[in-house]
């Protein structure tokens, strides 16, 4: 069939996507400029400032938050494959659901890694980030504490669907099921495109406190979405380590734990090395049930 984006060179459905992913997220900036205002009397940024003194207004942030992941990443995502072949569930690895094993080792997989990624944290927090940046993070990091209280039960299911599934489905469909493909189609080196994924998916969070953490749990989730050929394990792994951070917070602020998760939690560097062969041993697991990981260009398709 002819029409389709993966008839043209990789460098052109690169710049598509990133073309469809401005587009979308200045429909979402225009939407909340024209919306905002109607809807609250003011604008997201008065919304922000005030939000500590005005609760009702956690409920609109959430809103637009939700907004934000779907506009910006589920939807770009969505059309590229779909334009990209009439086969979009495949295109992105989403066609066959795992096996029940497979989501386990998955699981394990990243949670093994965290004592890891805990480390790269503390490391990160040393390192010399300019005042300014650490002050901005401050505001952002409360800014979400107060989206994040969770007085009931419900708040809790609210914040896991939020905060966890919905933004865990949205950015794995854009940076594991399209741009790590787009990047290991033109690079050929598939490791290597998983880094560069993993720099892009944690350069777009804005988050200088926790670059590098991030980009381990990037990459952590791009190797699983490489060994398995499946999106929902990457998905279900991303789920878990969002919501396990939003459960962990809802027992903190219920007084079940004594740990606040909003504060970081000194790792003992023998349990972060010991992780990486626990984490290594266990994607070897998970490619030995899985199938062989396949790069299909637009050319190989063309010929079947």
């Amino acid at each position: 069939m002819t029409g389709y984006l993966r008839q043209s060179p990789t460098f052109l459905q690169i710049i598509t996507f990133i073309g469809f992913f401005f587009g979308f997220f200045a429909v979402y900036i225009f939407a909340l400029q024209v919306i905002s205002p109607m809807a609250v009397g003011m604008s997201l940024e008065e919304m922000q400032s005030k939000v500590f003194t005005n609760p009702n207004l956690v409920g609109y942030l959430k809103i637009t938050q939700l907004f934000y992941t779907i506009v910006a990443f589920f939807v770009p995502a969505a059309i590229f494959a779909y334009f990209w072949q009439p086969y979009p569930m495949r295109y992105l690895g989403l066609k066959t659901m795992p096996s029940f094993l497979q989501v386990i080792l998955a699981l394990l997989v990243m949670y093994g890694c965290l004592p890891a990624v805990g480390w790269l944290g503390q490391w990160n927090e040393s390192l010399p980030i300019p005042q300014e940046l650490r002050n901005l993070e401050k505001t952002a990091e409360q800014l979400l504490g107060v989206m994040l209280k969770m007085p009931s039960i419900a708040d809790l299911f609210i914040n896991l669907f939020l905060v966890a599934i919905i933004p865990a489905i949205g950015e794995e469909l854009f940076f594991r099921g399209v741009m790590q493909r787009l990047i290991t189609e033109t690079t050929r080196k598939p490791w290597l495109s998983i880094f560069i994924t993993a720099i892009l998916f944690s350069a777009i969070h804005g988050d200088a406190l926790a670059f590098i953490p991030r980009i381990a749990l990037g990459f952590i989730i791009g190797a699983i979405y490489l060994v398995s050929g499946s999106l929902w394990l990457a998905i279900f792994a991303h789920i878990l380590n969002n919501g396990m951070q939003v459960i962990w917070l809802y027992l903190f602020q219920h007084g079940i734990v004594k740990d606040d998760p909003m504060q970081a939690t000194p790792v003992a560097w023998y349990l972060a090395v010991l992780s990486i062969p626990v984490a290594i041993g266990l994607l070897w697991a998970l490619k030995k049930r899985s199938a062989p990981y396949q790069l299909i260009t637009p050319k190989e398709e063309k010929t079947k």
